[in-house]
C-alpha cells in the first residue's frame, strides 16, 4: 500500500488544493500587513508588542514552510518528497504550532502583570525581557519539534495522505509518553494559563471600573482602552485554540481507538481547519482594532487618485500589539483675560 497516495476522489483533492491556496494566500498577506505596520511605527512600539510581532512570525513563517508544498500534493493527488519531505513538513508544523500557543501563554501571562498596576507609568516588562521570552518560544518549540527525530514520537503522514504531521495512529505504545506529555505540556496547561490570566485581567478591569465609577461616575480611559485589547487578546487565543481542538480530539481518538475506523474526509476536516488558524489574527486586528484599521488606509498603495489618506489626530485608542497603554492626562487650557474677569466678578459679586 501507498502511504503517500491520496484517500480523497480527484475532485476533493483539487478542492483541498484551492482551498489551501486560499489560505496561502491570506495568511502571507495578513501576516505581511502586520509586520509592515510594527516595522513603520517600530520608534513607537512598547516592548510587549514585541510579542504580537513574534505571533504574525509563526504564522507566516507557516504559511511560507508548508501550504505551498500541500496545494501541490493535493493537485498531484500524492504527496510529493515521499519520506524526507513528510518529515520536514512535520517537523515544520509542529514547529510552528507550539511556537504560536507557547507565544499565545506568554502574551497572556505579560497583559496580566501590565493589568497589576494600569496607571502605573513604570514599564513592568522590558526589551531584555521580553526578546528572551521571544527567543525561548522558538527554542522551546525546536527542541520539541526535534523530539520525534531522535527517537521519542516520530512523524507520518496523514490518513488522506496529502499532509504529514505526528503519526498518532503509530504512537499507541512506544510513543504514547510523548503524545500525553505534548497534549499535558502543550495544549492543557498553556489554555488554562491563558484562561486564568484573561479571567484576571477582566476582574483588575471590573475592580477599577468599580472603584472609577464611585470616585467621578466616569470610565477612565485607561479601562476602556484595556478592555478592547482585552477583547483582542481573547479572540486570538480563542481562534487559535478553537482551530486545533477538533485536530487534537481526532488524534486522541486515533491513539485510542482505531485510527482506520475515522474516514479519510473525516480526518481531512480539522486538519484544514487547524490550518486556517494562521489566517484569523489579521482580521482580528482589522476589525476590533481602530488605530490598526487606520494605519492600513495610509499605505501608499491605498491612497492613490482623489481619495488622500488622513491621519486623524486622536489618542492611539487601541494599537494591535499593545500590551501597555499610556494614557496622559489632559492639560488644562489656559483661561483668557475675559474667562477671568468674569469669575473675579461672580466670586465678589
Amino acid at each position: 500500500m501507498d502511504i503517500y497516495a491520496s484517500t480523497l476522489s480527484p475532485e476533493l483533492d483539487i478542492g483541498t488544493g484551492c482551498y489551501l491556496l486560499v489560505l496561502t494566500v491570506l495568511s502571507i498577506m495578513g501576516n505581511l500587513l502586520v509586520l509592515i505596520m510594527a516595522f513603520k511605527r517600530s520608534s513607537r512600539m512598547k516592548p510587549p508588542e514585541l510579542l504580537s510581532v513574534n505571533l504574525a512570525l509563526t504564522d507566516l513563517g507557516a504559511a511560507v514552510t508548508m501550504y505551498p508544498l500541500a496545494v501541490a500534493s493535493a493537485w498531484n493527488h500524492r504527496w510529493l518528497g515521499g519520506d524526507v519531505t513528510c518529515i520536514y513538513y512535520g517537523l515544520a508544523g509542529f514547529f510552528f504550532g507550539i511556537a504560536s500557543i507557547m507565544n499565545l501563554t506568554v502574551l497572556a501571562i505579560v497583559r496580566f502583570i501590565v493589568s497589576l498596576s494600569l496607571q502605573s507609568p513604570k514599564e513592568k516588562i522590558g526589551w531584555k525581557k521580553v526578546k528572551l521570552l521571544c527567543m525561548w518560544t522558538w527554542l522551546y518549540a525546536l527542541v520539541w519539534a526535534l523530539f520525534p527525530i531522535l527517537g521519542w514520537g516520530r512523524y507520518g503522514p496523514e490518513p488522506f495522505g496529502l499532509s504529514c504531521s505526528l503519526a498518532w495512529g503509530q504512537m499507541k505504545h512506544e510513543g504514547f509518553s510523548f503524545v500525553i506529555t505534548v497534549f499535558s505540556f502543550n495544549l492543557v496547561i498553556p489554555s488554562i494559563i491563558i484562561i486564568c490570566c484573561y479571567f484576571g485581567i477582566t476582574i483588575k478591569l471590573y475592580v477599577t471600573y468599580k472603584k472609577s465609577m464611585n470616585n467621578s461616575n466616569r470610565i477612565p480611559n485607561i479601562v476602556k482602552l484595556h478592555r478592547r485589547l482585552l477583547v483582542i487578546s481573547v479572540l486570538i487565543s480563542i481562534g487559535f485554540i478553537g482551530c486545533w481542538a477538533p485536530y487534537s480530539l481526532v488524534s486522541l481518538w486515533s491513539i485510542f481507538r482505531d485510527s482506520s475506523a475515522i474516514p479519510p474526509e473525516v480526518s481531512l476536516l480539522p486538519c484544514m481547519f487547524a490550518k486556517s488558524s494562521t489566517v484569523y489574527n489579521p482580521l482580528i486586528y482589522y476589525y476590533f482594532s481602530q488605530s490598526f484599521k487606520t494605519e492600513v488606509k495610509q499605505l501608499p498603495w491605498l491612497c492613490l487618485g482623489a481619495n488622500p489618506c488622513s491621519v486623524p489626530n486622536r489618542v492611539n485608542d487601541n494599537s494591535i500589539y499593545m500590551a501597555r497603554v499610556d494614557v496622559k492626562p489632559k492639560v488644562a487650557t489656559p483661561l483668557n483675560l475675559q474667562e477671568i474677569t468674569e469669575i473675579k466678578t461672580v466670586t465678589l459679586g
